[in-house]
């Protein structure tokens, strides 16, 4: 997997996720995927610690279907979002996987009230038949031991 597929791939996430394209983003998925947004600590163990987002690809794909329904009241409006991604490292994994570290800036604006989201991101990427998946996305945001504003939406 070359660094510009990498990069590529990061954009499109951050692209889709803030045009609230879930069946694109889900395509972007394994089928063993894991999303987890830790609480309190970046690095605690999430099946003995709270967390605020931990879910497999069955909990990921429940959470999609809500998202698209018009169900999620906390997102009626939709939030109007644009997340910057920058500090890009690599490290290969075993098999073939690429793990990659980032940091994001997310603004979100709904309601008349505009909030700020910062973080660092780890995804584990593999190459399956050509095309980059992810595998595995865990989002670490800088104030996840503070009280958070309602997060209805994906980080």
């Amino acid at each position: 997997m070359e660094r510009q597929d990498i990069e590529n791939f990061l954009y499109r996430e951050a692209r889709l996720l803030d045009e609230h394209n879930y069946d694109g983003w889900e395509s972007l998925w394994t089928d063993d995927g894991v999303y987890w947004v830790p609480c309190n600590e970046d690095d605690n163990d999430p099946l003995l610690h709270v967390s605020i987002i931990y879910d497999d690809r069955a909990a990921l794909r429940r959470r999609l279907d809500r998202l698209s329904s018009g169900a999620a009241w906390a997102q009626e409006p939709k939030s109007r979002m644009r997340r910057i991604t920058s500090n890009i490292e690599t490290e290969n994994g075993s098999a073939g996987d690429v793990t990659v570290y980032s940091n994001f800036n997310l603004s979100e604006y709904r309601s008349g009230v505009q909030t700020t989201w910062v973080g660092r991101a780890v995804h584990r990427l593999r190459d399956e038949n050509g095309t980059v998946k992810m595998s595995y996305k865990k989002v670490m945001l800088i104030n996840n031991d503070a009280e958070l504003p309602i997060l209805v939406f994906l980080i």
